[in-house]
């Protein structure tokens, strides 16, 4: 009796990546449209080369590029004495803007999600309002406004710092779309978990806390990060009631007094360059963070029942 066995079957290897991976948004280009798009991008950047010799042919023609006109910024009292002191008060008032903008963004945020209309209506009312007006307007109205009403009331009124109008300017508005984020990253977030957490027994509090806003951190942290770099730009404004800032220290009265207002606006825009570059490193390096934590990125629960945590939601949602 002859017994005949079968080979077994090798298990397929797993398929390996190519160089170009096809993307879910959009098909790989071919080869046709991968020349008509380096040639798209070689003229775009021979275009804006152009730009920018043109820009400072007319500088140099119009005599900015004399090193008089650089030598205040190799003085360590201009430094010292303007740009140093305004880059202090600009970074003060972002810092302690963003806080309470980051605050108030998510009480009026979760405010917009609450059940109860006696608390939707006004935050959404509160956070369409400072949205819509502008923020020039707002400080102006802020630093100028209380005094005037009580003056026009014959009674006196405490005067509104220009530190505390830029602050309160840059809570409202910036608040107000922080507000937006996050009640866009709580419904971003599959409606499933929540229904899986008040399954389990959770209450809504507990869902909110333990459920959605560790899942919708992760999707808001880039849109976050970019506000503040837009609050950290409109803190600029301050300008308005007089702020001390890096703008109107170290560009408005380093050119006024050194007649050097060009270089001045260069070197104060690649200040703000850093400033802004090394926000977006901290995003990244943030945002990576978070995707490496358990705690805050979103994972999805097992089909598998015996996989399932034990008590609550336990690292499965939260």
């Amino acid at each position: 009796m002859t017994v005949t066995t079968e080979a077994p079957t090798p298990k397929a290897r797993p398929a390996r990546k190519s160089k170009q991976q096809v993307s879910v948004l959009f098909d790989a280009p071919g080869p046709r449209a991968r020349l008509r798009n380096n040639v798209i991008t070689l003229v775009a950047a021979v275009i804006l080369l152009g730009i920018v010799y043109a820009i400072v042919a007319r500088l140099n023609e119009a005599d900015q590029f004399q090193g008089k006109l650089w030598e205040p910024f190799l003085d360590g009292k201009v430094w010292t004495e303007f740009i140093l002191p305004g880059l202090v008060g600009t970074l003060k008032v972002t810092v302690v803007a963003a806080v309470l903008a980051m605050l108030f963004g998510i009480v009026f945020g979760l405010g917009r999600l609450s059940d109860h209309w006696w608390v939707r209506w006004p935050s959404a009312a509160i956070v369409e309002g400072f949205r819509a007006i502008p923020l020039l307007l707002l400080i102006f109205f802020i630093f100028s406004g209380p005094p005037t009403i009580a003056n026009g009331l014959n009674r006196e009124f405490p005067e509104v710092t220009a530190f505390t109008a830029v602050v309160i300017g840059l809570t409202l508005y910036n608040g107000s779309v922080l507000a937006e984020i996050v009640r866009a990253g709580i419904n971003a977030v599959p409606r499933g978990q929540s229904e899986a957490a008040y399954a389990v027994g959770l209450r809504k509090g507990g869902v909110m806390r333990l459920v959605l806003l560790p899942q919708a951190t992760t999707a808001m942290l880039p849109a976050i990060v970019s506000q503040m770099v837009v609050l950290l730009k409109d803190s600029a404004l301050g300008w308005i009631v007089a702020y001390e800032d890096l703008l109107n220290a170290g560009f408005r009265v380093v050119g006024a007094n050194y007649g050097n207002l060009i270089p001045a606006a260069i070197v104060i825009t690649l200040i703000y360059i850093l400033l802004n570059m090394a926000l977006g490193y901290l995003a990244q390096w943030l945002e990576g963070r978070s995707r490496r934590s358990r705690k805050s990125a979103a994972t999805t629960l097992s089909a598998d029942p015996n996989k399932l945590p034990e008590s609550g939601l336990g690292g499965g949602v939260a």
